[in-house]
Parts: C-alpha cells; structure tokens; sequence
C-alpha cells in the first residue's frame, strides 16, 4: 500500500511540478491550488488540463466536487485520496 502512495505521489508531484512553473507568482508550497493561476483562478476546476492530466495519469474521473476538494488540499492529501479512488475503482 506505502509503495502504491508513492508512486502517486510522485507522478501527482510531476504534474504539479508541471503546472505549478507555468505561474511564477505561485510559491512552491505543494498546495494543489499552485497549479492553477492563483491571482486569476478558473471558474470552475473540473474542466481544466490540469484535472484532465490527473484524470488521465491515474485512470480515474473526477467530478466537480471532486476536482474542488483536490484543489483544495496539498499534494500529500491529493496522493492518498487518488489512492482511496484507484481502490473503490478497482472494486467496482
């Protein structure tokens, strides 16, 4: 389980890494919000490439109220809820 959390966190912290560059006023704080503009931010987060990436990289959908909770959190909490989804998706 400690091996699967870490593999996505890494991946998660690649895309992070990815986004959070692109917006040189965000500090590098892991807070998922730093992927996204925090001066101008979306109107709505599902919609984004940033969430498409997600959705993408760890074979999950997220729904808006998802993709906002994500948004809110740190890279650490995003990880393990991503492997809580992977484990209902898999029991599905």
């Amino acid at each position: 389980m400690k091996n699967e959390y870490n593999e996505i966190y890494e991946k998660l912290y690649q895309i992070y890494k990815k986004y959070q560059k692109a917006y040189k006023h965000n500090p590098d704080s892991h807070q998922m919000c730093c992927m996204w503009s925090t001066v101008n931010p979306p109107d709505t987060i599902e919609d984004t490439k940033q969430i498409h990436d997600i959705e993408k990289s760890f074979d999950i959908h997220l729904d808006e109220m998802e993709a906002i909770e994500l948004y809110d959190m740190d890279l650490d909490e995003a990880a393990k809820r991503i492997l809580e989804m992977k484990g209902r998706n898999s029991s599905n």
